[in-house]
């Protein structure tokens, strides 16, 4: 049953990609195909597995917090005030757990496991790539960007600050492949030429959260590796990125949409051949450290990290969230910066705040079992003190108590809280393998937190693949 095995396990890996190709798979046609995938996969991956579930207590209990989840959401339907898109919130809980199961099935073993990084990157590649290519080849890549975007990276998810985190997932991945010396040379070189257009999706979506998280998960990320060769892996991808970053920013034509179309197009050309040969230039400084490693002239020991440094690592990370908004209150909540402009990198006025406070109004209004799935649109309008339209918290855990209440809210922490200690087991035996899931999972974990990714199962489906191959790998021995 190998070959089996391989296709389904290929297939659970383009899956985020397929779906991002379908608007994100926010709507409803796409949300149910990749439900009916997502659970058959899962009964084909449970029938072929010896232990088709997590044996961990971590993995159980990711596992029990996750169908409870899922259940009270369908249960909260039943006093939810909009049905409609109540349902749609209980069919995206239900892939998500159905995905979890097909990944916690089919990925036990450490090869398959290991086929997880290399997979995800790959497919954000892809993704980012595509929307890159109608920004810069218009004249051959026809694409219709939405015109709430404002001149955003948006396609193909059509929702740029998801556009942008899944950059930032991809160029975290690959910074972690570039880094890892159990992977072939050419893999590594792969992935430090793929950092190039992933960092700038990153810039061009003008994502500031998106931003924010992927700091947060180059700083997991070398605290998970604490390598030189990880280190300068990191300096490779992000120089070869930030050098992308800016041949974009140099051109009005590609940053910001300026100009005619005829300059759009030449300047787009001058563009996607600046990156293509940063690419390479990555590739082969890359190749080069790789001899050099082999060689054994460079230092190929563990950074001198002291005890604290985990500590001091997850207080940096919180306060790239907090801070922002702790400087930010009492100013304006309206974004002084709409559209595609660098000017909103230096500006942490949002709309959020006055979606967060609601939020929190909501839930203490409703402590016990919320207002029910999606009702957090229906709070909005009637307490809003902006006249922004808003259907979501952005903010899965602030939403979570509006709308689901203690009890949900209970669950959804012991969910997390469940994948935080698995990955830390799976950490403790196996560094190499959890060092880069743990680094995108954290930064998919700070972007979600202000942001609704929750409703964009291609991008929270990478999540959910890298946290159940994680509950896959924390068995005990």
């Amino acid at each position: 049953m190998r070959p089996v095995l391989r296709v389904l396990r290929a297939v659970i890996l383009a899956g985020p990609s397929a779906l991002a190709f379908a608007s994100g798979g926010y709507f409803d046609r796409a949300r149910l195909v990749a439900l009916i995938v997502a659970w058959a996969l899962a009964a084909v991956a449970v029938g072929l597995s010896d232990t088709p579930l997590p044996r961990s207590r971590e993995g159980l209990a990711a596992l029990g917090a996750l169908a409870g989840y899922t259940g009270w959401i369908a249960l909260s339907t039943t006093w939810a005030p909009l049905k409609g898109p109540a349902g749609a919130d209980m069919e995206r809980a239900i892939l998500y757990l159905g995905a979890f199961i097909a990944v916690a099935a089919a990925f036990q073993p450490r090869s398959a496991a290991r086929a997880v990084e290399p997979g995800l990157a790959a497919g954000a590649f892809v993704v980012t790539g595509y929307g890159l290519a109608g920004r810069l080849l218009p004249g051959i890549v026809h694409q219709h960007a939405t015109a709430s975007s404002a001149g955003r990276l948006d396609q193909p998810l059509t929702y740029w600050n998801a556009t942008g985190a899944l950059a930032a997932l991809g160029l975290v991945l690959c910074t972690r492949i570039a880094g890892d010396n159990d992977r072939r040379g050419e893999l590594r070189a792969a992935a430090a030429a793929a950092a190039v257009p992933l960092a700038a999706g990153v810039y061009l979506s003008f994502s500031r959260g998106a931003l924010a998280a992927l700091a947060a998960g180059i700083i997991v990320l070398l605290v998970a590796a604490p390598s030189w060769i990880q280190l300068r892996a990191a300096a490779i991808c992000l120089e070869a990125g930030a050098l992308g970053i800016a041949a974009c920013a140099a051109f009005g034509g590609v940053r910001d949409l300026a100009g005619s179309a005829h300059a759009r197009e030449l300047q787009g050309a001058i563009v996607f051949v600046a990156l293509l040969a940063l690419m390479v230039l990555a590739a082969v400084v890359s190749r080069w450290a790789q001899r050099a490693e082999r060689a054994g002239t460079t230092r190929l020991g563990l950074l001198p990290l002291p005890r604290w440094a985990p500590i001091a690592a997850a207080g940096l990370v919180v306060a790239i969230v907090v801070v922002p908004v702790l400087v930010a209150k009492g100013t304006s909540t309206a974004t002084p910066q709409f559209g595609e402009t660098a000017g909103r990198f230096s500006s942490v006025g949002s709309n959020r705040y006055e979606y967060w406070k609601v939020a929190l109004k909501v839930a203490a209004d409703h402590p016990l079992a919320g207002v029910g799935a999606s009702g957090f649109a229906v709070e909005w309008l009637k307490r809003r003190p902006i006249t922004d339209a808003a259907r979501d918290a952005h903010s899965l855990e602030l939403e979570t108590l509006a709308e689901y209440g203690l009890v949900g809210f209970a669950l959804l922490c012991t969910l997390l809280v469940a994948v935080a200690l698995a990955a830390r087991r799976v950490h403790r035996y196996d560094p190499g393998l959890a060092a880069g899931p743990i680094a995108a999972l954290t930064l998919w974990a700070l972007h979600a937190a202000i942001d609704w990714d929750w409703e964009m199962p291609a991008l929270t489906l990478v999540a959910v693949v890298l946290a159940g191959t994680l509950l896959a790998r924390s068995q005990p021995a």
